[in-house]
């Protein structure tokens, strides 16, 4: 269910049944001549677009102006959009906030932008995790007051916390392709991998015909791409986004 179409009884029943609710995360940079600039947000979107069909999440309108970084190319002529990620962590502990007041409280994150090394993190997802505590740990002083951790009451803190009732999980930030999936499948910028996931979830967003026209070591795989292999991939990454979901 898309939140911006929801109806208050519905958001309310979304809380009460401790639904998923699902924050579309990504950037818009430079991927070759021959993809579009918004392939980090599609591939979350356009999954999401699937994982809808086969569980109930309620999905947020996305979040496409990340730390995109000029790493791969100059912004000029480009499309590379960055902002950067001091500006990003506030906004995303405004975010969160906003959600917990509402009375989410499992909520997710989904990012494809720089994660092949999601443990260590990079800008973008960094600046969402950091926004994410914040936004926790000033709900709780908000609704429980200062020293609420210390207070007698919480002398069962770490009880509740093995058995799954962490106040700190009810904001979780995931990859698109986890670990397990990069390491069976080509993790790149713009070359094969990408293409071909964007190939299968957007092929709007790709005109293979253009990867002739460009002269960057990083997209020299891209002739490689198919949509077969993205949509391989794609069952995959649904499958694991499932599983995240429900535990």
């Amino acid at each position: 269910m898309r939140f911006e179409l929801m109806l208050p009884y519905q958001i309310k029943e979304a809380i009460t049944k401790h639904t998923p609710v699902l924050l579309p995360i990504g950037v818009m940079e430079y991927h070759g001549e021959h993809m579009a600039v918004g392939m980090d947000t599609l591939a979350v979107t356009k999954s999401l677009d699937r994982l809808e069909s086969q569980m109930e999440v309620v999905i947020l309108p996305p979040f496409s102006y990340g730390a995109a970084s000029y790493a791969v190319a100059a912004p000029e002529s480009s499309g590379t959009l960055h902002v950067d990620a001091a500006v990003l962590a506030p906004l995303a502990e405004q975010i969160f906030t906003g959600l917990l007041r509402i009375g989410f409280r499992n909520i997710h994150g989904v990012i494809h932008h720089q994660t092949e090394n999601f443990s260590a993190g990079m800008p973008t997802d960094l600046a969402f995790k950091v926004g994410a505590r914040q936004a926790i740990f000033k709900f709780l002083e908000r609704t429980n007051g200062e020293g609420w951790w210390g207070a007698q009451d919480m002398n069962d803190y770490y009880t509740q916390h093995q058995s799954g009732n962490d106040p700190f999980n009810w904001i979780k930030l995931h990859p698109l392709m986890d670990a397990a999936i990069i390491k069976n499948y080509i993790f790149d910028h713009a070359g094969e991998g990408e293409t071909s996931l964007l190939m299968a979830l957007a092929p709007e967003g790709v005109e293979i015909a253009r990867v002739s026209e460009n002269n960057t070591w990083y997209t020299k795989s891209a002739y490689n791409s198919s949509s077969d292999k993205g949509e391989e991939v794609t069952l995959k990454i649904i499958e694991r986004l499932m599983e995240r979901l429900k535990s």
